[in-house]
């Protein structure tokens, strides 16, 4: 995983950040047929696109998209009723503290890649193994912040500087965040212990003989094609011979794109994503199994953010 950022800063919640899927979903089935793909009932889910890929053991221990939405949205809503109590009875629910398009425009790109690489096919013709820089922008414009512009006494209140206010320490903005998860008893368990555990259960798993048999069949298949003996699709999308420059695109040349039509077909022809995906899955609920007690203790931490989120953002509802 890189990250590529732009010159200009972003103050944004993590969930806020501009996230470049490159395993998008893929264009309708082949009808080749497959030759390492498990037939259904053993375990093996049969995977052409992202749809197919069901959820992981580890999933249920994370915030989703949704959560971090509405997380922030519990976070503006406390942060206006603190400006609000600090001499400023007008302050908006939503607000904005630039012009759009100014120094708070959306400028940083994840780019994050798995062992299994991209799933889509339509993808792969047109970009290769770059970015798709409309879908980038719609991203950018869906997650703008909205509202009306804060004043200068606004901002200051609202960064807590403003000497001459008793706002709380770090102003309005830092005590509607950290009052959305005052009740959690541990912020590091929650914020690194899954990421922590999926990292190194994701090496455990390239590590797998199962997987690297599929990978092996997967990478047969590429050269049969003509192309490059990559290690796994993750490898040949990180190719430096692609160009990939500062912010993360490539050069869609020819041989990029034709590369990665014969990596998603071959990842369709050896289900290759259904392997990585139920070996995935083992391994990380045995270690579930192994670690069920801090699992269910940042399970706790998740349940005590979302209960606090929805008495602000219901209660915020039925006072109006």
């Amino acid at each position: 995983m890189e990250l590529k950022w732009g010159k200009r800063g972003v103050r944004w919640a993590a969930a806020a950040v501009a996230v470049v899927a490159l395993a998008g979903c893929a264009a309708e089935k082949g009808d080749s047929g497959r030759s390492g793909g498990a037939a259904h009932g053993s375990g093996v889910p049969e995977v052409d696109e992202d749809k197919d890929l069901p959820e992981l053991p580890l999933d249920r221990y994370e915030f989703s998209a949704r959560d971090y939405e509405r997380e922030q949205q519990a976070a503006d809503r406390l942060a206006q009723r603190c400006m609000k109590s600090h001499g400023f009875p007008d302050f908006p629910r939503q607000w904005r503290e630039h012009d759009v398009g100014m120094s708070n425009r959306l400028s940083a790109v994840l780019i994050s890649t798995t062992l299994y690489g991209s799933l889509d096919l339509d993808e792969a013709r047109h970009l290769g193994y770059g970015l798709d820089q409309g879908a980038l922008k719609k991203y950018e414009k869906k997650h703008e912040r909205k509202g009306r512009l804060v004043t200068p006494d606004e901002y200051k209140a609202l960064r807590g500087e403003d000497a001459g206010r008793d706002v709380p320490e770090g102003g309005c903005a830092q005590a509607g965040t950290e009052r959305v998860r005052a009740d959690v008893k541990d912020e590091a368990r929650l914020t690194r212990y899954i990421a922590g555990r999926r990292a190194a259960l994701d090496k455990a798993v390239a590590k797998d003989p199962r997987m690297r048999r599929s990978l092996d069949e997967w990478a047969d298949c590429v050269v049969d094609k003509g192309f490059k003996r990559y290690a796994s699709p993750e490898a040949a999308f990180r190719d430096k011979a692609w160009g990939r420059g500062n912010e993360g695109d490539t050069k869609h040349t020819r041989r990029e794109r034709d590369t990665a039509v014969a990596d998603v077909e071959c990842k369709r022809e050896h289900n290759t994503a259904g392997v990585w995906w139920s070996v995935a899955a083992e391994h990380q609920r045995r270690d579930i199994a192994r670690h069920r007690s801090a699992y269910e203790a940042v399970r706790a931490d998740l349940e005590r953010v979302r209960a606090t989120v929805r008495g602000v953002l219901e209660g915020g509802a039925r006072t109006g």
